[in-house]
Formats: structure tokens, C-alpha cells, sequence
């Protein structure tokens, strides 16, 4: 009954549609004897290449036996243009902002030095 099952694979985009990417049809021989034990295998699909910025989105395995159906908690993949530059500032911010606190600080030391003479 487990021997044979379907695998997908397929990406949910950011509106949670489906789009299929891949499915396969596995029908498992089981030697005599080993009928009723447990078996753990590994199915992996390279998704290849990921054409443009469309392709972001979560990408998810289901398995489907005749009853049962286990899926995956998915994986997100974020596709970036070509030449695409991270911009983060949070470096520079912190600079300007110690920087602007030091110059206020010598400001004020200077203001009361001044004022108690």
C-alpha cells in the first residue's frame, strides 16, 4: 500500500498561489520479509536555474500516498536581479548619531566652563 507514492514540488508565490515545478511517480519494490518495517529515504531536486525575480517565493515538498499526504514546511528562496547592491545604512547612521552626540557633548561641557568663569 506505502510502496508506491507521488512526490511535488512546487513554489508558493507572495499572493499564495501554487505553481508546480516538478512531480514524480515512485513505486518501491519491497523485498520478501521486509514488508512491515520502516523505511526512511531521501528525494532531492535541484531547482535550476532561477530565471528572474518571479521565482521568489516558498518552496515546498508533498508527498501523496493513497490516504495519506505529508508536506514539507517549505523553504523561502528571495531572487535578486543581476548587479543588485544591498543597501543598508544602519552603519552609517550610528556614526552620524555618535558622532553628533560627542559634538554636543563637548558643546555643553564647553557652554558650562564658560558660563562659571
Amino acid at each position: 500500500k506505502y510502496a508506491s507514492f507521488s512526490i511535488y514540488y512546487y513554489r508558493k508565490d507572495s499572493l499564495d498561489q501554487k505553481t508546480p515545478i516538478y512531480n514524480k511517480l515512485v513505486k518501491l519494490p519491497i523485498p520478501p520479509g521486509e514488508e512491515n518495517k520502516t523505511a526512511a529515504l531521501s528525494y532531492n531536486y535541484r531547482i535550476m536555474p532561477l530565471e528572474n525575480t518571479s521565482s521568489t517565493g516558498t518552496y515546498y515538498c508533498e508527498v501523496k500516498w493513497n490516504d495519506i499526504q505529508k508536506m514539507g514546511r517549505g523553504v523561502f528562496v528571495l531572487v535578486r536581479d543581476t548587479g543588485y547592491i544591498n543597501t543598508s545604512y544602519g552603519w552609517e547612521i550610528l556614526v552620524t548619531l555618535t558622532v553628533l552626540l560627542a559634538v554636543l557633548s563637548v558643546t555643553a561641557t564647553a557652554l558650562l566652563l564658560w558660563k562659571r568663569k
